[in-house]
């Protein structure tokens, strides 16, 4: 049938083919488009490859051709496979017009390329034509088009092949136009898109449900039809079997295929459009009488062999996935969920208490809304109770800040304009542990770098400047430095010259101190200078109050000696620059201390902080500014090599309470690991075995988390002059916890607390008692103790469940006196603040998703009966008032159900209904236990506010109740006791305890003023006042 057809000139045919199995290749990162509605494939255009293009459509929907086609094998024309063996003859042009016609039959893309049919023919991109550009709508040029948003809707519409498409994709295809988006166009003066399309319905058509649009076919359009035009590159055709369409001989359809494009076309327009035109079409004659199977109507796989129907079908499927990954990395965009719970609010910015657990990412769909992101938060946090305020904040060098809060659920975050990698914090947008949090880019905190003349040890002030950091909101005044360093009146200088090695400073005028720090121009980093106006004749400040332009005058180092020898100076003074280099200092040091020459080989410097403790050395080679000294600073000249750049100088201590004085110094290699430290500093503090492990001390002078053993330091991100903790105890393997178990049996008679290390170091026969003391008191007074008894301590990994662990812990030897019938009948909690605070739930949950933490202790209740609480479900523990009497009955448990709501009226009704009490003769309330104070629950009445015209949500998980799983409910029966006091003996007492520790802390402040006062009384000498304290102050430029 072929003939010589696909005989070919091995000599020029070029083999830049994959094989069989291959997967297709896109040069473009977005994987290639599905088919459209048509079901149709089209061709993409090479470059001059449109009459071509013509031609292969053609043949592929001649039946005839493209089965007979189908039908030649590997006899006839070989394997693509064997294509480079010397004596295989391979037939590679109707190899590839086999694979082309099976992707314009099977491969789920819009257009196939020809690519590879091509290079079988030995074609060069130099023998190609270029292609002519595809005749497309007339693009908006001009502002008044712009400003027409119902012309630019139109002209959208009319490329899209079908003339429906959904609203969003409108939107979207609307941003790629004009380059921005409806709302911040059009919004305020057209309102929404949907009802602009519903108000111009003469013109679009909305669907019911308003989620797609379409032009209306009689609307006058302002742009011509693609299919009207004189496209040259187009070619109609007579489908023989069109995919996902009737083809019965009484209703013909004609499809418009051009290149990568196929449109359906009306045969009354086929004449219109290529009347007397030149295109690109082929006349084709087929006899008419040529019947098809019943078989291969409607049935693309019909006579496609079947190693290319494997193929076709590995290729749909990679590119399935393919667009499952660029729509999910399209779409999809990392935020940073800082959770206020694990922040505290200090020296005017937001700082986490944990690393570990203030932030969690989150990947989200930014096509979702803002309510959707809330309630994924709300899944993702369930430890979370009340309302949850979204708001955008920023890492600021002084902590982390929060802007402006998210509003809106119903907009989408492309909307908001939430940004990849976006700062999100999670709190109440009222406060952080107890302080009301400033908010917004007017107060946002700067970190200032204050200069003031330091003081010595008996009060006076010397000549050598100290620097510290200090944060101050940038709305605040200039003036407010003055208070917040404690010194009366002085004069404040700014630096005009940063960043240069001669910094020049100018004074601010007085009247000018009621500016904000931001209307002087000063920023994160800036530095200002403080002078006391009450400093003697010796200060930098002249007598005429005039501030000196320069800061040569103190261009020194003072060097001490500390190498405890004999010399006839303690410190001399050098000059030195910024620039200049630190092994020149020392050396001059070492020659007007007149000390052994020896030690220009085995001494260092090491910088001397306002307390007197030696810092870490500075390396001979780095200049003043590299090592961050400034001028006028104090170095001490000590025995011993300075670290080199590959070592590491450690200060350690024993304990978590580290005290000033104790600490001890090595100095091992960057590479060196944990495990090896822990060895070294053992060996240097003279400690036995090895049970130790090693903390850092992060920046809250506090033992962070244990470090692995097998990193090495220079992994974990220590560095010279960091603390290290040996602390007593063995870490588990990587992967598992070591939790404390407390058994906890709210019935049982209360008892002191006391701390499991406590216990751990009592003897077994002590470790597992009671604790003898009774608590005192009425009876009935349970809620005021917490009877909790240390079990031991439970080794086990993160990936077992909560159901294993207590399994784990009923093997523990204090548990062998109770009789527990199976770990169904336990109940977890977390404990927290000397007490029970989270109830872990779901038993089957893996311990590594409660996100426990390697501090975490758990505490075990027994319980009568098995338990399985619901997500919905609060347990309460409910205590009824004795009548008569200022006590109340034992506490019983009971379970909430919370899907209708937080309300008091639900909540009542529960506890009404467990009690057997008529719902309107109940009165509730809750037990505060820090504050020994009851707070009844009362029905709220839902107002309509003025500002937001809706009804105010009654839910008891905000304030003022913050209920929460474990909280005590008092119970009053109306019946037989009307008064409206909830308050015990015990409360009054507790009351009257904390009362007078408020006066003991008090008076002990206010006795050293006494004292001081008394002393002088009778005599003429005017009191110096007091010191003012000392703040915490951490260098951000040098912090770790």
């Amino acid at each position: 049938m072929f003939g010589d057809l696909f005989e070919e000139d091995y000599a020029s045919v070029s083999y830049n083919q994959y094989g069989k199995g291959k997967k297709l290749k896109t040069k473009a990162l977005e994987p290639p488009a599905p088919r459209k509605f048509t079901n149709l494939s089209g061709i993409k255009n090479q470059g001059g490859t449109c009459y071509l293009n013509s031609l292969l459509q053609t043949l592929h929907f001649t039946p005839e051709f493209r089965e007979a086609l189908f039908s030649l094998g590997p006899e006839e024309l070989g394997s693509l496979e064997e294509k480079d063996k010397s004596d295989a003859k391979v037939r590679i042009i109707p190899l590839q017009l086999q694979r082309l016609f099976a992707q314009l039959l099977l491969l789920d893309q819009e257009a196939a390329s020809t690519a590879d049919l091509t290079d079988s023919f030995g074609w060069t991109s130099n023998e190609e034509e270029k292609s002519k550009p595809d005749v497309n709508a007339k693009d908006l040029q001009n502002e008044e088009e712009i400003d027409n948003p119902l012309m630019i809707l139109k002209a959208i519409l009319l490329q899209e092949e079908s003339n429906l498409i959904p609203v969003d994709q409108l939107s979207q295809n609307l941003v790629k136009k004009i380059g921005i988006s409806w709302n911040k166009k059009y919004r305020k003066q057209y309102g929404p898109l949907r009802k602009f399309l519903q108000l111009h319905s003469q013109i679009f058509l909305l669907s019911s449900d308003g989620s797609t649009v379409s032009l209306l076919k009689n609307c006058p359009l302002q742009a011509e039809p693609r299919f009207q035009r004189n496209d040259p590159q187009a070619f109609k055709t007579l489908t023989s079997e069109p995919p996902a369409l009737n083809d019965r001989a009484s209703c013909p359809h004609w499809f418009d295929i051009n290149d990568s494009k196929v449109q359906p076309i009306k045969e009354k327009d086929i004449e219109q459009q290529f009347q007397g035109k030149e295109s690109a079409y082929m006349l084709f004659y087929r006899k008419s009488q040529l019947q098809r199977p019943p078989e291969a109507r409607a049935n693309p796989r019909y006579r496609v062999p079947c190693h290319l129907l494997n193929e076709m079908d590995a290729a749909n499927i990679e590119l399935q996935r393919k667009r499952a990954e660029y729509d999910s990395t399209n779409n999809n965009f990392e935020l940073h969920l800082h959770v206020g719970p694990h922040y505290h609010f200090f020296n005017g910015a937001l700082h986490p208490v944990s690393q570990t657990e203030s932030v969690w990412d989150l990947t989200f769909d930014k096509r979702k809304t803002l309510g959707d992101l809330r309630q994924s938060i709300f899944q993702l946090l369930d430890f979370w109770e009340g309302d949850m305020v979204l708001s955008i904040a920023k890492c600021l060098p002084a902590g982390l800040h929060v802007y402006q809060t998210l509003d809106g659920d119903d907009l989408t975050l492309c909307e908001i304009e939430i940004a990849d990698e976006e700062d999100i914090f999670v709190w109440n947008g009222v406060e952080v542990g107890g302080i009301q949090i400033p908010t917004g880019s007017d107060c946002e905190p700067l970190l200032l770098n204050v200069l003031r003349l330091a003081t010595s040890g008996d009060g006076e002030k010397c000549q050598q400047l100290t620097e510290s950091p200090q944060v101050f909101p940038s709305n605040a005044e200039v003036g407010s430095v003055f208070p917040a360093l404690a010194i009366p009146a002085g004069v404040i200088c700014i630096s005009s010259a940063e960043g240069t090695d001669d910094e020049g400073w100018t004074a601010i005028p007085p009247e000018d101190w009621r500016k904000t720090f931001r209307e002087q121009g000063l920023r994160n980093g800036s530095s200002v200078w403080i002078q006391d106006s009450s400093h003697d004749n010796n200060s930098l400040l002249t007598k005429q109050g005039e501030w000196i332009s320069s800061v040569n005058e103190t261009d020194w180092i003072q060097v001490k000696n500390l190498c405890q020898l004999e010399s006839e100076e303690e410190q001399v003074k050098i000059p030195a620059t910024a620039n200049t280099v630190v092994f020149d200092i020392r050396i001059k040091a070492i020659k007007e201390l007149k000390l052994m020459k020896e030690l220009a080989e085995n001494s260092c410097l090491r910088p001397i902080n306002r307390d007197g403790r030696l810092l870490c050395p500075v390396p001979d080679s780095c200049t003043l500014k590299e090592a961050e000294l400034k001028t006028g600073s104090s170095l001490g000249l000590c025995p011993g090599k300075a670290p080199t750049s590959s070592q590491l100088f450690l200060f350690f201590a024993v304990g978590s309470d580290l005290q000033p004085g104790t600490e001890m110094e090595t100095i091992v290699e960057e590479t060196t690991t944990v495990r090896d430290c822990l060895k070294i500093m053992l060996e240097k503090s003279g400690l036995p075995g090895d049970t130790w492990h090693l903390r850092k001390m992060d920046w809250c002078y506090e033992a962070g988390e244990p470090l692995c053993e097998d990193a090495t330091l220079k992994e974990l991100t220590v560095c010279s002059g960091d603390t290290l903790l040996l602390i007593e105890g063995k870490l588990p393997p990587p992967g598992f916890l070591k939790v404390p178990i407390w058994w906890y049996q709210p019935c049982a008679p209360a008892r002191q607390w006391r701390s499991h290390q406590d216990q751990m170091n009592c003897p077994p026969s002590q470790g597992g008692a009671w604790e003898a003391t009774a608590a005192q008191g009425a009876a009935g007074d349970t809620h005021a103790e917490v009877p909790l008894r240390y079990a031991g301590d439970v080794e086990i990994s993160e990936d077992a469940t909560l159901m294993e662990l207590k399994s784990q812990a009923m093997t523990l030897p204090s548990f062998s006196e109770f009789s527990i019938p199976s770990p169904a009948f336990l109940r977890a909690w977390t404990v927290e603040s000397k007490r029970p605070g989270r109830l872990l739930r779901v038993s089957q949950q893996q311990l590594r998703d409660y996100k426990l933490g390697r501090r975490t202790e758990i505490c075990l209740e027994p319980l009568q009966k098995e338990e399985n609480l619901g997500p919905q479900d609060v347990l309460l523990r409910t205590q009824m008032r004795l009548p008569g009497t200022r006590a109340y009955g034992p506490p019983v448990d009971v379970v909430w159900d919370t899907a209708r709501g937080w309300t008091a009226a639900s909540l009542r009704r529960r506890i009404a209904d467990f009690w057997c009490l008529p719902a309107e003769k109940t009165e509730i309330a809750k037990y505060f236990p820090e504050k020994f104070e009851w707070l009844p629950v009362a029905s709220w009445s839902q107002q309509l506010t003025k500002r937001k015209k809706k009804k105010k949500q009654d839910n008891l998980q905000g304030a003022p109740y913050y209920l929460k799983d474990g909280d005590t409910v008092g119970i009053k029966n109306l019946l037989v006791e009307d008064d409206g006091d909830f308050s015990t003996v015990r409360d009054d007492a507790g009351k009257e305890k904390q009362k007078q520790l408020a006066l003991g802390r008090k008076s002990s402040q206010e006795a050293p003023r006494v004292r001081s006062s008394g002393a002088v009384s009778g005599a003429e000498t005017p009191v110096r006042p007091p010191r003012p304290e000392a703040s915490l102050s951490i260098h951000v430029g040098s912090f770790r």
